[in-house]
């Protein structure tokens, strides 16, 4: 977006229960705006509203994360959506008028002027598929959450039931097997049943209270943890498919499952929206950031970026390290170059993130030896450490803006529910 389009932009300040907008033209010269119920009535009050203006434009802050529901419900009725960063809109409020006061309208209305001023702010595409897959994918990581805090319970529990026979990577057949040796009685009780006489005998039960408590607990959490594995199981099959559906090769690249390539696809979207490699690399928080001062020449490590991308790529590096790959010869080549161990991981994450970036963009046929954004060198094959053995990081991304990359399915295909048995 920018001044010399005509029409207005509707910024949004979206929260759970409220939407603040404000509507500006393309001077950025404010033309009406208002405060919103996110319940139906809202919606439609708010879309009465807008229709005064039917050139429009929406710039949602945040689509992808408290503006998501209002963004998809926008995408459903035809509008067009373009998403705009809380860093973008925390600047423009910054730097205006008023010292950085914070209030709904203030925030829709820096948001408006953001999309009026910014060019290459990403437009949403209505993607029924890939939304699916996302939210697949968010289901799976709660899963796996749900089953770390499982094992963890049962893991205390088998350990006051079974001292020093704690298990790692501890599976729901093998506690199973370990709870089937558990007989818990009172040791204590046992001693005073010898002490009695035996007229009181018979009246006594040595059976500890707590141990039996604590061993129908452990039973629950298997019973949990058997369950949460069935869905983990389940739920991978249908994200396998769901990647294979997209045209997708990011399963070919090691050290990276149908989990991570669904939320690559899921979190990206459209690789058209990141110029080179580099701006991926810098989206994935892989890229280090220059502190060089003076003739110091210094980089320092990145906390930006998108963190579920980064503990992607850094699983992925983990991965090849402890098996015999490109990306472990890489790693000890940096070894033998001075680099730290830290110091070696970040470079073979950095290396894994051109990987999947020249992956996405072979998915998505595009030409990548001479299309604008591409990059040179690039084959149809990805190496472990990257897609060419030839690469270095000499190798500078050609200029320009990519072409939009992100390919449409087919019209008819089986939806993500059905492609799983």
């Amino acid at each position: 977006m920018n001044s010399t389009k005509k029409g207005v932009i509707i910024g949004v300040d979206p929260h759970k229960v409220s939407v603040t907008i404000e509507v500006v033209d393309s001077h950025e010269q404010l033309l009406g705006g208002g405060r919103f119920d996110t319940t139906g009535a809202g919606y439609a009050a708010m879309t009465r509203y807008v229709k005064q203006w039917p050139d429009r434009v929406w710039a949602v802050e945040g689509a992808n994360g408290a503006g998501r529901p209002l963004a998809q419900r926008l995408l459903a009725a035809g509008e067009q959506v373009v998403d705009v960063p809380a860093k973008l809109a925390a600047r423009v409020r910054l730097f205006d008028t008023g010292h950085n006061r914070k209030t709904d309208a203030l925030d829709a209305h820096s948001i408006a002027v953001v999309a009026v001023r910014t060019d290459g702010l990403r437009v949403l595409v209505e993607d029924g598929e890939l939304e699916a897959l996302r939210m697949l994918t968010d289901r799976r990581d709660e899963l796996a959450h749900q089953r770390v805090q499982t094992v963890n319970r049962l893991q205390r529990l088998l350990s006051e039931l079974l001292p020093g026979q704690r298990k790692r990577d501890l599976s729901a057949t093998q506690a199973n097997a370990m709870l089937a040796t558990v007989r818990p009685r009172d040791i204590a009780g046992k001693t005073r049943r010898r002490m009695v006489a035996n007229a009181m005998l018979a009246t006594v039960r040595p059976r500890d209270i707590a141990g039996k408590t604590r061993r129908r607990m452990a039973a629950e959490e298997i019973a949990d943890l058997v369950a949460v594995d069935a869905k983990l199981k389940k739920i991978k099959a249908e994200l396998t498919a769901a990647v294979l559906e997209r045209g997708s090769h990011l399963m070919d690249i090691y050290g990276i499952g149908p989990a991570g390539a669904a939320r690559v696809l899921a979190d990206v979207g459209d690789i058209a929206r990141f110029a080179d490699r580099n701006r991926f690399a810098s989206w994935t928080g892989t890229a280090p950031i220059d502190a060089s001062s003076g003739e110091q020449t210094r980089h320092r490590l990145s906390r930006a970026g998108n963190r579920r991308m980064n503990h992607l790529l850094h699983v992925a590096a983990v991965v090849q390290i402890r098996h015999d790959t490109e990306g472990r010869a890489y790693y000890r080549r940096k070894l033998a170059a001075g680099k730290t161990p830290m110091e070696a991981l970040r470079c073979l994450k950095r290396r894994l993130s051109d990987v999947v970036y020249r992956q996405l963009v072979t998915d998505s046929q595009l030409d990548v030896g001479a299309g604008p954004g591409g990059h040179c060198g690039a084959t149809l094959q990805s190496s472990a450490a990257d897609s060419h053995p030839l690469i270095d990081t000499s190798d500078q991304p050609l200029p320009g803006p990519a072409q939009p990359t992100l390919r449409r399915p087919p019209a008819a295909r089986k939806t993500l529910a059905k492609a799983a048995p």
